[in-house]
């Protein structure tokens, strides 16, 4: 016997996609628990096809005949060309190559946003001295900050009385960066020359972002940092603990400009049930993050300041990605 005819019709395999890792998941069905949780780097494997059967193997699962994927890139038509990573496929050519019926794939934070209503009580928290909840029923945001910057985003729909979540489907990491302050102005003009022009957010407002961003201040201040290492990591502990005053600015102005961001992104959807930040940079920054600029400049909207002070921001903090499930959401 066909051991797949002994899974579920509901059962899938779930894939959450970035540009350093591939985190795979089994789920029995709509809702389920998730289970065989794995996070494979993607430099260790030629394809997303290849890091799936790895994934398989490792787990000893068999292949069920729903697939979905979330992936930390543009989805439009049948091709997918991953930003922060060599993989290309075809979405029909690889749902063919697997053998299964069914092969969804979305972007990333579509995913994340997805997963915004699923989250358990003590996988947020409130960022800062903002307000402590959302207002029930109204738009919220997501954003976050990892190898690239995400952004999506929920719209409420009432349908026969009840309450429904439409996601958004965007590329809002790549809008123009927008500095506040001469310094992060002539920080700007140092990215221009080094990236020929236009500077989007998610130059410095990522992983790669914070080593462009020590890279420019260096430029204009004419001071250099003293690390073991040029990482994004060394850049955020050295911050922290303020052994690197030049790291520390790095995170200042990159807390600072992730605020604006956020606040941009709470203005353009009127989140008022609250903008959500997840990505691997931020929760790392912990209580840090809380004493950083960032709540002050995402109230810092001028004529309009009143309406952010109203909206929370939450930070994710689950210890299995929330964009699994997200997935899961997409594939019911």
């Amino acid at each position: 016997m066909d051991t797949r005819a002994r899974i579920g019709a509901d059962t899938r395999v779930l894939a959450d996609v970035g540009g350093t890792n591939a985190r795979f998941a089994w789920q029995a069905g709509p809702g389920a628990e998730l289970q065989d949780v794995l996070t494979l780097p993607c430099a260790e494997h030629d394809s997303l096809e290849s890091a799936l059967r790895a994934w398989l193997q490792r787990t000893g699962r068999p292949l069920p005949q729903r697939v979905g994927v979330g992936i930390a890139n543009p989805v439009h038509g049948d091709h997918i060309q991953m930003t922060n990573h060599h993989w290309s496929f075809s979405i029909e050519g690889m749902r063919c190559s697997l053998g299964v019926h069914e092969l969804v794939v979305i972007n990333d934070f579509t995913a994340l946003a997805l997963a915004i209503p699923l989250l358990l009580p003590h996988e947020r928290r409130v960022v800062s001295m903002g307000p402590q909840q959302g207002a029930p029923g109204k738009a919220i945001g997501v954003l976050g900050a990892g190898t690239g910057l995400g952004m999506g985003g929920l719209l409420p729909l009432t349908v026969n009385g009840q309450l429904h979540w439409a996601p958004i489907e965007g590329e809002g990491g790549h809008i123009s960066l927008a500095p506040e302050t001469e310094q992060e102005i002539w920080v700007l003009k140092a990215l221009q020359r080094r990236f020929n022009g236009r500077v989007s957010a998610e130059r410095v407002l990522s992983g790669p972002g914070l080593i462009h961003l020590l890279d420019a201040l260096e430029q204009v201040t004419g001071d250099h940092a003293r690390l073991p290492e040029r990482t994004a990591a060394a850049i955020s502990q050295h911050g922290m603990t303020g052994d690197c005053k030049v790291s520390e600015q790095v995170l200042q102005m990159f807390c600072g400009l992730l605020g604006s961001a956020a606040g941009d992104l709470a203005l353009l959807l009127g989140a008022r049930g609250g903008i959500y930040i997840g990505g691997g940079i931020v929760p790392r920054l912990g209580p840090w993050f809380d004493h950083s600029d960032f709540r002050r400049r995402f109230e810092d909207k001028g004529r309009l300041s009143h309406l952010v002070r109203e909206v929370p921001v939450f930070l994710i903090d689950a210890e299995v990605s929330p964009a699994l499930r997200g997935v899961g959401q997409a594939l019911r």
